[in-house]
């Protein structure tokens, strides 16, 4: 990565930002005759509040409520005040490391529940499980513990000790464990696999200090099982380090090619980052899928690959996220995350959406395992209210809200399961806690399935009979008409539960109507070129018609 500044990514930290009577004095001689006046009159007001209010308010919160008033003015939801602590779980994203025991847990009604042990982590060789209660932690009960309470208790310093009790099968008989902490990596690279012969599958979920080379190994270990060519999954990935999105993006451009711009009001922010290289994987074909839930750095990869006609972006308009964040340390142990600068595509697009819009609502899918949103099924491949540009070869492209894929693939409810969505709205959580619970349950109690086995009828019963009694009250014709929508989302859980992250993904994978459409041409793709060219005819081909299944919307782990 050629780039002027040594840091471009959100956690570049600047210096302390200066707001004193003085600073606002200097501005007030210099700018503005009147700011000086205004921030009297604040200090006015706020001691008028303090003494006077019908309801006491101390001095410091209505600091930090006019410090929270004035940023929500900006408009801007990217900017705001961040404690220790969520500074400290930003680092842990996009370093992907962390002091700790290697599991996944989440709060299944009172209690804190291991949902999976991770792969050759202290939980795994304890032998903790799926379905897991943890009822204390050092001797203090979880009871009533939020998770992120929960998980400040489980992690600290490589090398220390805690002790962890445990319910399993018989809550009179809990088992007890002592574990060591130890540094774990979180992969951002959970799945790889090859989803035929000659094409490869790999899905990126963030953007951290070691994803550029976790993807390259990813790649070239597909490489050497037979891949001629690639899929690149970044539904899921919300973004992370801006400079984990250049590096990555720099695997599969040549030297000197543009990857991103960056313009902001400071000349600091006015960059440019080139790729460094030559192309890691030089005419191997590539796809790259997206969707609502693909956002900043993954629209950075889609966007400078999209416009160097280097990949075939697949699936629904990315969310939208055209902007860049600084950290500035404060007082106290806190920090400003800030805007700072917007970035562009190497065409000049801007995919920045207009604030207040979801675009992960008005976008639907991004690879998921059953939730329970459907979103709008009007997007197209007709995007003329949006800016145009020319990519390098001269295919149109378009900015505005978003990476607009050159295949769109829509996935949409059928009317049955649309009404079972509409009865889950209020319940919504309770039914993903008991799905949990009887996946784990049935895959105890059933040792004998393999990855791949079906979700029967029976299963399906059992479940449903499991949901009435847990009070998820629906009637047993609108689940027998969601039956396909309810077996993925079971299947995928019962999977996860089992073998893990990738046997889940995929599974879930072999549902995907955006999976199937790159397979698709990409089995008739010899190069970067004919698989454009075969997108093309694949476009006019389907140009009044879209890819139905039912609807998997992420729960983010």
């Amino acid at each position: 990565m050629k780039i002027k500044r040594s840091v471009l990514g959100p956690l570049a930290v600047a210096g302390f930002a200066l707001a004193t009577g003085g600073w606002f004095l200097q501005r007030g001689v210099n700018h503005e005759q009147n700011v000086y006046v205004q921030a009297k009159l604040f200090e006015e007001v706020l001691h008028q509040v303090a003494d006077r209010f019908v309801d006491r308010k101390e001095p410091s919160q209505l600091y930090r409520m006019a410090i929270d008033g004035m940023l929500e003015e900006l408009g801007d939801p990217h900017t705001a005040v961040m404690s220790q602590n969520e500074y400290a779980q930003l680092r842990l994203q996009t370093s992907g490391e962390y002091g700790g025991l290697g599991m996944q847990v989440g709060k299944r009604g009172d209690w804190i529940t291991v949902i999976a042990p991770l792969p050759g982590t202290p939980a795994e060789r304890a032998g903790i499980q799926a379905g897991d209660q943890i009822i204390e932690i050092d001797g203090k009960s979880t009871k009533g513990l939020t998770e992120d309470e929960a998980v400040q208790r489980l992690r600290g310093p490589k090398g220390s000790s805690v002790e962890l009790k445990l319910v399993r099968y018989n809550p009179d008989q809990p088992l007890t464990v002592k574990l060591v902490r130890a540094e774990i990596h979180v992969n951002s690279v959970p799945a790889a696999y090859m989803v035929e012969p000659g094409i490869g599958y790999v899905e990126l979920v963030t953007f951290s200090e070691s994803s550029t080379e976790e993807l390259r190994g990813a790649i070239q270990k597909l490489r050497s099982q037979g891949a001629k060519s690639i899929v690149l999954d970044l539904r899921r990935n919300p973004g992370g380090l801006l400079d984990a999105g250049v590096n990555v993006s720099d695997l599969f451009l040549n030297k000197g090619q543009v990857v991103v711009e960056t313009k902001g009001r400071i000349a600091s922010q006015n960059q440019v980052a080139t790729a460094t290289g030559s192309d890691r994987f030089p005419g191997m074909p590539l796809v790259v899928l997206v969707g609502g839930g693909s956002a900043s750095a993954s629209e950075i990869v889609a966007g400078a690959l999209q416009d160097h006609d280097r990949a075939l972006v697949i699936g629904r308009t990315t969310y939208g996220k055209g902007s860049v964040q600084q950290l500035f340390p404060l007082s106290n142990d806190q920090f400003l995350k800030m805007t700072t600068a917007r970035w562009y595509t190497p065409v000049g697009r801007s995919i920045q959406k207009p604030y207040g819009i979801d675009a992960s609502h008005a976008n639907g899918n991004n690879g998921s395992d059953g939730a329970a949103a459907d979103q709008s099924t009007t997007e197209s491949n007709d995007s003329t209210k949006k800016p145009a540009y020319k990519t390098d070869s001269g295919r149109t492209v378009y900015g505005g809200g978003g990476i607009h894929p050159d295949v769109v693939v829509l996935d949409t409810l059928t009317a049955g399961e649309r009404v079972l969505v509409d009865v889950l709205q209020s319940n919504y959580a309770k039914y993903l806690d008991q799905r949990f619970t009887f996946a784990v349950k049935y895959m105890r109690e059933h040792p004998e399935l393999k990855p791949g086995f079906p979700v029967t009828k029976q299963m399906l019963g059992a479940f449903y009979d499991a949901l009435t009694r847990a009070g998820v009250t629906i009637e047993r014709p609108v689940y027998d008409a969601a039956e396909r929508w309810v077996a993925t989302g079971l299947g995928y859980e019962m999977t996860y539960t089992k073998w893990g992250e990738q046997e889940a993904r995929k599974r879930l994978n072999s549902e995907s109507p955006e999976l199937r459409v790159a397979t698709e041409l990409l089995r008739k793709a010899k190069s970067p070129g004919s698989l454009f060219n075969l997108a093309d005819a694949y476009n006019a081909q389907h140009a009044t018609t879209t890819a139905a299944a039912p609807k998997n919307n992420d729960q983010q782990r």
